[in-house]
């Protein structure tokens, strides 16, 4: 049964370049492979190093402890990956454009709004003393971390999952927002959640951790993979698929876009969301997750929430290692 586009999801999918009615996508279970470090340093920040990557034994939660509070603007290092980032003037983050609550495109404004570019805000805000002073490059989920491996950006906060095989790539923040993954299917459809799901054909993006949870499921659903969050969207307003599966904030935004579709069973996965960094960039992680600590105490990350996502719990906790 086809149903007739919300014009929020339409206006958006047209922002972003996305075809109203893409065309069914072949099972895909897995990711791009990733790109390789480059020869040599970029204008970003500098030679690629290793001494950020996850110990054998890991806690994909476990960041690096801050060396100390958060400095004020202007007093950090010479020659740190945050006074490069100063002199150049502005932040370079990769978000995404196509999931509303989180990282969207606003179709009236054309800006980037959401949990995640206000997040973004906050960093550029520590960093330079300006929330504005940011440059988005607009990522799919499998181009975020070969965006980091090329340094083509500073920092990727868009809905990413901290793994310890990601942990082997890039660098983690601490924890800022807690999710889990979920199933969102028509209104009249029976599904219940992932274990009703066999054989049927359930949507998730290239790149992320929720395709290679679908593909893990015991009740052996069909993976699909699409570059996009509304391209899923699509196919399942289209009947291409039964189901997207994903991290329960994407799916919360997609049920508010469309009233036609319903967020059904419980979280069958885990998914801590960190800001992800260059490998080598140690200094930026620490002094990200200071600045995390003050948003988590003064209630900026509270407020955050409570415009996006609504009512907050209590922040996720900091784990660190040394």
């Amino acid at each position: 049964m086809r149903r007739g586009w919300p014009v929020a999801v339409l206006l958006a999918a047209l922002l972003a370049g996305c075809s109203p009615v893409p065309s069914a996508a072949p099972p895909i279970v897995g990711s791009s492979p990733v790109a390789p470090w480059p020869a040599g340093a970029s204008e970003l920040t500098g030679p690629p190093s290793s001494t950020t990557a996850a110990p054998e034994s890991c806690d994909p939660t476990a960041s690096l402890r801050p060396s100390g509070p958060l400095p004020p603007v202007g007093q950090v290092p010479a020659g740190s990956t945050v006074d490069r980032i100063r002199a150049r003037g502005r932040l370079i983050a990769g978000v995404d454009q196509n999931t509303y609550l989180m990282g969207f495109r606003n179709p009236f404004s054309g800006e980037l709004e959401g949990f995640d570019v206000d997040m973004v805000r906050e960093v550029a805000r520590a960093v330079l003393g300006d929330p504005g002073a940011v440059q988005f490059k607009v990522l799919t989920s499998e181009q975020r971390i070969p965006a980091l491996v090329e340094r083509r950006v500073d920092v990727v906060v868009r809905t990413m999952t901290v793994t310890c095989e990601r942990w082997r790539q890039v660098a983690f923040s601490t924890v800022y927002h807690q999710a889990g993954q979920r199933v969102l299917v028509p209104v009249d459809s029976g599904a219940t959640g992932i274990g009703s799901l066999g054989g049927r054909r359930v949507c998730a993006t290239r790149g992320s951790s929720s395709l290679a949870n679908v593909a893990a499921a015991a009740s052996r659903p069909v993976p699909v993979s699409v570059p996009d969050w509304t391209d899923c969207l699509v196919m399942l307003q289209q009947g291409q698929v039964d189901a997207i599966s994903t991290d329960d904030t994407i799916l919360a935004g997609f049920a508010a876009q469309d009233p036609y579709t319903k967020v059904v069973g419980p979280q069958f996965t885990a998914e801590p969301y960190g800001m992800a960094f260059p490998r080598a960039d140690e200094d930026f992680v620490r002094f990200t997750n200071a600045l995390l600590e003050r948003l988590r105490a003064d209630g900026t990350w509270a407020a955050i929430h409570r415009r996006w996502l609504g009512e907050p719990p209590a922040p996720p906790v900091a784990v660190y290692r040394d």
